[in-house]
């Protein structure tokens, strides 16, 4: 259950651990316990940092707004029970890290290296590569050690919660019950009593329509509202303003050659005679007399590599494929091994090249030459690179000064506007207390419907709506809450009474014909074409009414049920067959159990993980407590 490496010891010291990776192993905790700033809860002592949790509500919010598109609101991240609970994952997560420590979970360093080594992001060709992680890292805000303690973390917490999760259990009459249930199918016909023709028949009295006024007043009542204009800008808004000349291009271009180069690939076969490094002499001078002898063998014929390192090669990880290690680029394998391959030419063989896991025969196979894009392949991707990097900048350079002018000259827009390039919009109606939409976030909101800018007529502070992209509102129209007139709500009032008196009646009568029909006695009803349904596939039937259906005795059928539904008015249904499972066969039932085992071995470890809760030492510093408040 705990083994991440798949019984292949020798596989990951041998072919894997020849990858060289750019991480000094320096143990688990080296990167937790080196982070700094203020600290917003503990564990056990151990500090939740403020970056931390910073980084984690950026990620989430990043994922997100991948999820959700151009119309994802970000101010829900504002809200204090979001926030809570990303730290309260964050408190789990150094629960289930300090578990696994505690009980003897660990990572070794040919795990992680197999781990890392085969994150496919990190790989160019198939092949991990060290500037490519290093890369893809560094627009992450992270560093190799960073990522290496994340991975171990992540790692050794997986071990301890699949302990769990993959232990559920259940019988196999609870799977057979299951699976009655599940699959038990019910036909059926639907029929729906009109209420719009009952609406119609319903008289409702103006004084009933004033009385419903008089006494509902909340419900009529109009939020605060004000006409604003604003003033927007973001990095892309910018992009018109500037431009690129060719200097810039190129220069672009020569520092960020390697973005645009594959680096040459050599592909390779190897004969292993495996020995340690920490081996006696003896030890290495018999393994070296025996790689000599296979090497006069290959010398003798050439022809016959493949068949030599099938019959001979110690490397359990490609003798089987004749000595195969694929294709690789410079710097993919240990100093030893790397020199020797890009030493040779295509089809040559080496002499005996020694590394710390023996002595190798190496014969190169394939090479695939370096490759440079030309300028004019990649001219437009880097115009495009360099405008967002200028207009990033632009942007930089003007958000305080934005934030300034509209701070500074709070009686207008207009000034701010010239500075950002940006028009003044005008008319748009917000409402105190709506929800947080597009650019109009609940921090935007508030500022609108503060003291400053509706009594003293200020702009207000310029906010952050999304990354690199800065808002100022002012008010222009203010009108406070207010009561609709009767006049103006008197047909809404006679239509909800209407509507909730015709409900009332269709109840009573859908009871009644409900009763007439349960007793046997004939109703005219017109019932829909009979449908089949089972509990999890019941098309047609809220759920509410499907379970009626499917908690209804059937000891004699037909029979029948029904409901009120608010929208609908009353619903029948009658019941004319159930069809049970007729026979339960092993494949099936060993889905059920698998399934419902999932299920168990979750509950089991959330019961664990608030069983170590209760137990442990958790306090939220300042900063999460004014979060949460």
């Amino acid at each position: 259950m705990f083994d991440f490496v798949h019984e292949k010891k020798r596989v990951v010291q041998v072919v894997l651990a020849l990858v060289i990776l750019p991480f000094a192993f320096w143990g688990v905790d080296s990167y937790r316990k080196s982070g700094n700033g203020e600290a917003v809860a503990t564990v056990n002592g151990e500090k939740i940092s403020a970056q931390e949790f910073d980084d984690a509500l950026r990620q989430q919010l990043q994922r997100m707004r991948e999820m959700g598109g151009p119309n994802f609101d970000q101010s829900i991240f504002d809200k204090p029970e979001v926030k809570y609970s990303i730290l309260n994952s964050l408190i789990s997560k150094h629960l289930l890290v300090a578990e696994a420590h505690k009980v003897g979970l660990t990572v070794t360093d040919e795990q992680l290296i197999e781990i890392i080594g085969g994150i496919a992001a990190f790989q160019k060709d198939g092949v991990y590569n060290k500037k490519q992680a290093a890369s893809v890292l560094k627009q992450q805000g992270m560093t190799p050690l960073m990522f290496q303690s994340k991975v171990s973390e992540q790692v050794s917490s997986r071990q301890l919660t699949d302990a769990y999760e993959k232990n559920g259990y259940v019988a196999s009459t609870v799977a057979d019950k299951l699976i009655h249930l599940n699959e038990q199918q019910f036909t059926v016909s639907l029929a729906k009593l009109d209420l719009n023709a009952l609406q119609k028949q319903v008289k409702v009295a103006d004084s009933d329509v004033a009385d419903y006024y008089k006494k509902n007043q909340s419900e009529f009542q109009t939020p605060e509202r004000a006409k604003v204009e604003y003033v927007a800008f973001s990095a892309d808004s910018l992009l018109s303003q500037v431009s690129v000349n060719d200097a810039e291009v190129k220069k672009y271009y020569d520092e960020h050659l390697p973005e645009f180069s594959t680096q040459e690939q050599r592909k390779a076969s190897h004969i292993l005679i495996s020995v340690s490094a920490k081996a006696s002499d003896a030890e290495k001078q018999a393994a070296k007399a025996k790689a000599e002898e296979i090497l006069q063998k290959v010398r003798k014929s050439p022809k016959r590599f493949a068949a030599l390192a099938k019959q001979y090669s110690q490397d359990p990880g490609s003798a089987a494929k004749g000595g195969d290690l694929g294709m690789f680029g410079r710097g993919a394998m240990v100093k030893a091994f790397d020199d020797a391959v890009f030493s040779l030419k295509l089809g040559e063989i080496s002499g005996l090249v020694q590394s710390d896991f023996g002595f190798h025969i190496i014969r190169v196979s394939a090479i695939k030459a370096a490759k440079t894009q030309a300028l004019s392949k990649v001219r437009n991707l880097i115009t495009q690179r360099v405008k967002e990097q200028k207009a990033s900048d632009m942007f930089a350079e003007l958000a305080e000064e934005f934030s300034n002018t509209v701070y500074e000259q709070s009686d207008s827009l207009r000034t701010a506007s010239e500075l950002v390039k940006s028009p003044i919009q005008k008319n748009v109606w917000l409402s105190k207390g709506q929800a947080a939409t597009g650019i109009w976030t609940a921090k935007v909101l508030q500022a609108v419907f503060s003291e400053d800018a509706l009594v003293n007529k200020r702009n207000t502070a310029a906010v952050e709506v999304s990354p690199n992209k800065l808002l100022s509102a002012r008010v222009v129209e203010h009108q406070p809450a207010s009561i609709r007139p009767l006049a103006e709500v008197s047909v809404l009032i006679h239509d909800k009474l209407q509507h909730q008196q015709a409900l009332a009646l269709m109840e009573t009568k859908g009871n009644d014909l409900l009763a007439r029909l349960q007793k046997g006695e004939v109703a005219k009803v017109s019932w829909s074409k009979s449908e089949n349904i089972s509990r999890p596939q019941h098309t047609g039937l809220n759920a509410d009414l499907a379970q009626i259906v499917f908690k209804a005795k059937t000891s004699k059928l037909p029979t029948y049920v029904g409901m009120k539904n608010a929208q609908q008015g009353f619903s029948l249904v009658r019941i004319d067959a159930v069809k049970e499972v007729a026979e339960i066969d092993d494949a099936k039932r060993n889905r059920y159990l698998k399934q419902v085992a999932q299920i168990t071995g979750q509950e089991l470890l959330q019961a664990y993980l608030a069983e170590a809760k209760s137990h442990a030492k958790i306090e939220l510093k300042s900063f999460a407590a004014e979060e949460t408040r």
